[in-house]
């Protein structure tokens, strides 16, 4: 299970928080810290992805990637505060790469996934969650938000 979670994290927010910026800011030869203050979203976003995958293995028994979903519904660590903070996460680490790099192509890029996280939510993960969970999913939607507000 480990290795399965490990793999999902290096492939799905690996990929659109790390590698896709990396790659953005080598083409593009961004090389200077245009503002450090930006490192503070990059890193709390970073370690905020790194809880969500550790709850989804500890407490949901399961890993961030749709082939190997959590077999519970987590609700703990930032899931008592936000129904999707993994989704919060990776677009603070975006926003983090645009403004520490001041990168207008970066921060375009943080745009569309957080408008695609949405629709990813709204219309795939909500309703399979409604489905898998019934009630419980009822009663932890009512009380959580679906982000912070």
């Amino acid at each position: 299970m480990f290795f399965r979670a490990l793999i999902a994290f290096l492939a799905l927010p690996g990929v659109v928080a790390i590698l896709v910026p990396l790659a953005w800011l080598w083409s593009t030869a961004h090389t200077m810290l245009a503002h450090p203050l930006g490192l503070v979203p990059l890193i709390a976003g970073f370690a905020a992805l790194l809880w969500c995958v550790c709850e989804f293995y500890v407490s949901g028994k399961g890993t961030l990637a749709p082939w190997a979903p959590p077999a519970c519904l987590v609700e703990t660590g930032p899931y008592r505060y936000s129904r999707n903070p993994m989704y919060i996460a990776v677009t603070s680490a975006l926003l983090g790469w645009a403004a520490t790099f001041g990168s207008l192509g970066l921060l375009i890029y943080a745009l569309v996934v957080a408008v695609a996280f949405q629709l990813r939510v709204v219309f795939g993960e909500e309703p399979w969650l409604s489905r898998m969970h019934g009630s419980q999913w009822e009663q932890y939607r009512s009380r959580v938000p679906r982000w912070l507000w």
